[in-house]
């Protein structure tokens, strides 16, 4: 058993921040137990190689068990990341085909918490294409979809993570509603 104390690598998703709601609930609850310290939300960089390479600095810091959330494009990220590190998981709501998915989102966009403005080119995507896990290991992850995420079939995330502990909720967005309810699972699969 490791010694150090447990953390937690909080991923977001496209266009989001650490100032995400999620992000946000769950830094609050962490602060309230005496934890704050044990959660890193970066910044991620809107470059796939750039965001994960950010990724994985933090994880070369940290001294203790660390586990991954992933929200979105940060559940793909997450997935790549469980998979090279052999770390557990949390998705929520995750892009399952991200190449795809935001080969259609090619072109400008700003950030929705910093309003800061970047281009997504056909060369991000590539990227994208060369961070897919090529398999999962269904007993690193802890799967939470809700059936009315407007954005991603939940379907995908359900077949790509058989076999996985998940946590299938109807109705919702993709913003996952019902996050505050979960947030106790979360942590305890995260060793806090």
């Amino acid at each position: 058993m490791d010694s150090q104390p447990a953390c937690i690598l909080y991923l977001h998703g496209f266009c989001s921040s650490p100032a995400s709601w999620k992000a946000r609930l769950l830094g609050e609850r962490l602060a309230a137990l005496g934890l704050a310290e044990r959660l890193l939300c970066p910044a991620l960089p809107p470059v796939p190689f750039a965001a994960i390479a950010l990724a994985e600095s933090l994880l070369a810091r940290c001294a203790g068990t660390v586990t991954l959330l992933g929200s979105s494009l940060g559940g793909y990220y997450a997935a790549w990341l469980a998979e090279k590190h052999d770390l557990r998981a949390v998705l929520v709501n995750p892009v399952v085909m991200a190449p795809e998915l935001l080969a259609g989102l090619i072109g400008g966009h700003s950030n929705f918490h910093t309003g800061e403005h970047f281009e997504f080119t056909s060369e991000h995507v590539d990227q994208l294409r060369a961070l897919e896990a090529p398999r999962v290991t269904p007993l690193r992850y802890l799967l939470l979809v809700e059936t009315g995420d407007e954005v991603l079939d939940y379907r995908q995330a359900v077949s790509r993570y058989a076999g996985s502990r998940q946590i299938v909720l109807e109705g919702g967005d993709h913003s996952f509603r019902r996050f505050p309810e979960f947030v106790p699972q979360i942590l305890e699969f995260c060793g806090l």
